[in-house]
């Protein structure tokens, strides 16, 4: 057997760009102490078809439509964009006992087609039992517990899935280099060759990786690079409701979420997320305001809290959760200078209801009004929501998808509904069965809310 020749490369964990030499600062993402050594084989084996002929575009516009894999789970196609593409590389990425190989298992029988589930972590035994706990029974569904690369993609070339599943990648290696399993050579390397089977072979392969503890997927971001489609499985350990994320996706909306609640028999779709973060609301209790939020193309209604207290020691605590922490920062220092609420002494906390992370710039003026109704001790109208952008001066931004919004609180029964001026001129309020309020101001927005 020829020997295989290599070279050494330095790989950058976070941007996951190569250099030849070694340098204390990556030289694309000036990160530091991120670099680390990489073997490079420069006469790979092939493990894969033989290579494509390039083809016309006016040929290629030609041929029929694409038809899109169903999961047969509303919620995930909904994220996915429609469906599974074939020959398209997706990543679900989550912390563990999240639920992900729950998902994939379940996304399973109710594709009625031909898939390969390759688990590197557990034996065939004790994914059939997993899956015989689920209800999960089908003809087409194949198990394997191979976690070399190689051997993987010459089952998949022998079986020929529509789907193939690899849990995980953490856990996959490639005999062609000498670093153990996760490591970022590693994990380069067998992204590298699931992506060209993929794409050579038009198979649909779900990866699932594990996170870190900042929340990102384990390994080289060339990971999330070179994939279609990056979800992420979020939630809390004291709750059961599962949120699945759009980070990344080529044929579909970015940030779109999928809801679902965790039971004894797996992940079950929650159809109205908005009734399952409000069904737990205390009316009248100072601190409350009703947030509609834009996940990807859904309106979800969303409970914004906030307490104020006085502080007990020299320096004030600002405890958020779901928020970015330097928005809450701009937030009160509006709240001090435009409107004369002396802050600096006090405490503030402020959480999304139900673990939900939230980056939308519409949440400020629910934010504001969250804590103005705390410090003031006077809750917020019960049928009231609230949505706009803050800015420094203290005026209220427009935002987009404001009709989305409004017809989501209007349809759970919201009576009043306060929007930026801008948005409230381009609107036809009169079809809306609530009173349309549109404010220019933080003070204006104050004086409706209570």
């Amino acid at each position: 057997m020829p020997k295989i020749k290599s070279k050494i490369v330095f790989l950058c964990s976070s941007c996951g760009d190569d250099h030849p030499k070694w340098n204390g600062q990556c030289p694309s993402c000036n990160e530091w102490g991120t670099l680390s050594e990489f073997k490079v084989s420069k006469n790979r084996n092939n493990y894969l078809v033989d290579i494509e002929k390039p083809g016309k575009l006016s040929t290629i516009l030609n041929l029929p439509d694409i038809q899109r894999i169903l999961t047969g789970i509303n919620e995930v196609d909904r994220v996915l964009g429609g469906g599974i593409l074939p020959g398209s590389l997706i990543l679900l990425g989550g912390n563990p006992g999240i639920g992900k190989s729950t998902l994939a298992l379940q996304l399973l029988p109710k594709i009625e087609k031909t898939s390969l589930y390759v688990s590197a972590e557990e034996s065939k035994d004790q994914v059939a039992l997993r899956a015989k706990r689920l209800n999960i029974d089908s003809s087409l569904l194949h198990l394997s517990s191979e976690n070399k690369i190689q051997s993987v993609i010459e089952q998949s070339n022998e079986l020929k899935p529509e789907l193939l599943i690899i849990d995980s990648i953490q856990t996959i290696y490639s005999d062609i280099l000498d670093s153990i399993p996760g490591s970022i050579s590693q994990i380069r390397e067998c992204g590298q060759q699931i992506q060209q089977f993929a794409k050579q072979t038009n198979t649909a392969v779900l990866i699932i990786g594990h996170v870190t503890k900042e929340g990102a997927i384990a390994g080289p971001k060339m990971l999330e690079h070179m994939v279609d489609t990056v979800l992420y499985l979020e939630g809390d350990d004291r709750q059961d409701h599962r949120v699945l994320r759009s980070n990344k996706n080529r044929f579909g909306n970015t940030h779109e979420i999928g809801i679902f609640q965790m039971e004894s028999m797996g992940l079950v779709e929650v159809k109205n997320p908005s009734e399952l973060f409000l069904s737990e609301r205390q009316e009248k209790i100072p601190g409350s305001a009703i947030f509609p939020s834009i996940e990807g193309t859904r309106p979800i209604l969303l409970e914004v809290q906030a307490l104020v207290a006085e502080a007990n020691y020299a320096t004030a605590q600002r405890n958020i959760n779901g928020l970015d922490f330097k928005r809450l920062s701009m937030i009160l220092a509006v709240l001090e200078k435009r409107l004369g609420f002396f802050m600096a002494k006090k405490d503030v906390f402020v959480n999304m209801v139900g673990g939900l992370k939230i980056d939308d710039p519409a949440v400020d003026l629910a934010v504001i009004g969250a804590i103005a109704s705390s410090l003031k001790e006077k809750a917020l109208n019960k049928s009231m929501a609230v949505f706009g952008e803050v800015g420094l001066g203290g005026e209220v931004r427009s935002v987009a998808k404001a009709d989305n919004r409004i017809n989501e609180s209007v349809s759970l029964g919201f009576s009043q509904v306060i929007i930026p001026k801008s948005n409230f001129n381009r609107i036809k309020t009169k079809k809306y069965n609530a009173e349309i309020i549109g404010v220019a101001n933080v003070g204006e927005a104050l004086h409706y809310m209570y």
